[in-house]
C-alpha cells in the first residue's frame, strides 16, 4: 500500500530525515515511535503529501506521488488519504455532521450522498444523537470520533494518525485504540500512526522506532 524509499528532508542546515525507507502492506497497522525531534511527524506529513521530501520516492496504492503537481497531490490526498490529528481540527462553526461531510463535498460528491455516508459513519461511531451539535458542545472523545468519521468519509486507501490519543483521558484513549483496530477489521483500512503511547504501539502489527531522522535497529 505504501512504499517510501530514501526519504530525505532538510530544514535549513537541520537534517530531519536522513534516508528513510518504509513499506506498509494493505490492512496493516504500523506505529512509528521515538523521541521528540526524531522526524516522526515530518515523515507522516510527507507520506500524507502535506510536505515534500527533498529526495526519495513515494508510492501509495501503486501510484508514484513525488513527481505530481500540487493540484494533482491535493486531489489524491482528498480522495485517498484520511487524517486524524492529536487535536481533532474540527471547524467550530459547523455541526458534527457538516464537519464529517466537508472532505466529500471538496471531492464534489453529491450532497445527499455525502450526508447519507456521514450519517452512517456517525451512527457506527455511536454519535447519531450528536449530528447537529457543534464542537464546543462535545466532549474530547466525541470530537476525536467525529475526526475519525471525517477521515473515513471518502473511503481512503490510507489513514494517517498523528498522536491520535494524545489529548484524551484514559477511558477515551482506550476506546479510540479499540476503534482504530475495529476500522481495520470492518473497513479493511491501512493505518500508519505516530504515537508516544506504548500501549497503542504494542497493539500494532508493526512498530518502527525512529531516532535522529533514521529508522532504529530496534524496529520490529
Amino acid at each position: 500500500m505504501i512504499q517510501a524509499r530514501n526519504i530525505q528532508k532538510n530544514f535549513g542546515h537541520l537534517n530531519v530525515l536522513k534516508g528513510v525507507d518504509l513499506s506498509v502492506k494493505k490492512e496493516e497497522i504500523v506505529a512509528i515511535v521515538g523521541p521528540s525531534g526524531a522526524g516522526k511527524t515530518t515523515l507522516l506529513q510527507i507520506i500524507g503529501t502535506l510536505d515534500k521530501a527533498d529526495k526519495g520516492s513515494l508510492m501509495i496504492e501503486n501510484r508514484r506521488l513525488d513527481n505530481l503537481s500540487e493540484k494533482e497531490l491535493a486531489l489524491f490526498r482528498n480522495r485517498k488519504i484520511g487524517f486524524i490529528f492529536q487535536f481533532h481540527q474540527l471547524l467550530p462553526e459547523f455541526t458534527a455532521l457538516e464537519n464529517v461531510m466537508i472532505p466529500a463535498l471538496i471531492a464534489k460528491c453529491d450532497v445527499g450522498d455525502a450526508q447519507k455516508r456521514a450519517k452512517e459513519l456517525l451512527a457506527y461511531l455511536g454519535l447519531k444523537e450528536r449530528e447537529e451539535h457543534k464542537p464546543g458542545e462535545l466532549s474530547g472523545g466525541e470530537k476525536q470520533r467525529i475526526a475519525v468519521a471525517r477521515a473515513l468519509i471518502n473511503h481512503p486507501a490510507v489513514i494517517l494518525a498523528d498522536e491520535p490519543s494524545g489529548s484524551l483521558d484514559s477511558k477515551n484513549k482506550e476506546e479510540l485504540h479499540k476503534l482504530l483496530f475495529d476500522l481495520r477489521n470492518k473497513f479493511g483500512q491501512t493505518i500508519v500512526l505516530v504515537t508516544h503511547d506504548k500501549e497503542l504501539a504494542s497493539l500494532s502489527d508493526t512498530v518502527i522506532e525512529m531516532r535522529d531522522g533514521m529508522m532504529s535497529e530496534n524496529s520490529v
